[in-house]
């Protein structure tokens, strides 16, 4: 009779060493396809980001063959290094844009700018171009330079 309880004591021993070995095996199939998701993730977000950092180029570029009108150009580069959150560390490299844009962020647009008074769009029309103005020659430096830019992820 002992040696039936020994014999099936070592049967049970082996079939829950087996089935933590199974466990294990899971356990790492389950890490390695998490890291591989983390690194697709992470070439995602590179690529992303590199390609807002392109149509960032792409905008600048506009501005200087003036394609794109000065506050336009501005507008949209401050926001996509918004996205980017990127802004702070660009206003220092990029301080005449972050200026301008300082100026013209809270403009509403669209609709929200049709729905305004004649009167204050023309305020906020001179607003813009007097920026503009005063900004113009350091906007396209800017833009010439940004054109240029290496960026480091």
């Amino acid at each position: 009779m002992s040696s039936i309880v020994i014999v099936a004591a070592i049967i049970i021993v082996l079939l829950l060493a087996c089935y933590a070995a199974y466990l294990l095996l899971q356990v790492k199939k389950q890490q390695k396809a998490s890291l591989e998701a983390d690194k697709q993730r992470t070439v995602e977000a590179r690529a992303k980001k590199q390609q807002v950092l392109d149509d960032i180029k792409y905008i600048a570029t506009a501005m200087l063959e003036d394609r794109c009108e000065p506050s336009e150009g501005v507008m949209r580069i401050a926001k996509l290094f918004e996205t980017l959150s990127m802004s702070e560390a660009m206003v220092i490299e990029f301080p005449h844009i972050f200026e301008h844009y300082g100026c013209i962020k809270d403009h509403p647009i669209k609709d929200a700018r049709s729905a305004l008074p004649k009167q204050q769009r023309m305020r906020l029309d001179l607003a813009r171009m007097k920026s503009e103005a005063k900004l113009e020659q350091s906007l396209l430096a800017d833009a010439e330079k940004l054109k240029q830019f290496h960026f480091m992820h």
